[in-house]
């Protein structure tokens, strides 16, 4: 620093200050604070989220499209309960009719193929929460796995200066992605359940 002074003809002065803060996410606020409190005249501040802004940003966008990419994936998956829901519909036209001419009304034949698909979804949310969970705890052993397998290598540390890919699980995002997922069971079971309620029995047993 002597050395540095001397060069630079400063004196006792120095150029500029660095902090390290024991919590990063404080940065932001103590830069502002930093700021103020030398009167905001003649001193320029930044800190480490505007120094990566660009990096950050580019994370946010790829997480809002991979939210849609699950989305997305969910609402296929929502599909498939609706045409498992309406084969079974189908299949079981001949026991619908017979419940509806013992007297079960069509509430009652709405109410149980949406309860049906109801646990249907809540069953593969909670399974897909859970493997989820497992294959995000061991993803770096997966992936180192694989490349020794395929013998390539999926990141490259000239390319991604970093060697493996850390994994964090964070509990909002899951319960969301999981949230949606459900509600859209829900919600794809309305229709099936719809039909097998509107089901008449002179028609159904026709044939039978």
């Amino acid at each position: 620093m002597a050395d540095a002074a001397r060069l630079f003809q400063l004196g006792d002065r120095v150029t500029g200050i660095r902090l390290a803060l024991q919590d990063p996410l404080q940065a932001p606020h103590m830069v502002r604070k930093v700021a103020r409190s030398l009167g905001g005249n003649g001193f320029y501040v930044r800190d480490w989220t505007t120094d990566h802004e660009i990096f950050f940003k580019s994370i946010e966008s790829m997480k809002k499209m991979m939210f849609i990419i699950l989305f997305m994936i969910v609402a296929v998956a929502a599909f498939n309960i609706v045409a498992t829901l309406v084969m079974i519909v189908k299949e079981k036209q001949t026991d619908i009719a017979i419940l509806r001419t013992l007297g079960v009304g069509p509430q009652n034949i709405l109410l149980t193929f949406i309860v049906q698909g109801v646990l249907i979804g809540l069953g593969g949310t909670v399974l897909g929460a859970a493997l989820g969970k497992v294959l995000s705890d061991h993803l770096g052993s997966i992936v180192g796995a694989l490349e020794r397998v395929l013998d390539t290598q999926f990141i490259d540390a000239k390319v991604y200066y970093i060697s493996d890919l850390p994994t964090y699980v964070e509990g909002s995002d899951v319960l969301q992605i999981c949230g949606v997922a459900f509600v859209l069971c829900a919600l794809a079971t309305v229709y099936p359940a719809w039909r097998a309620a509107r089901t008449a029995p002179a028609q159904a047993l026709r044939h039978e």
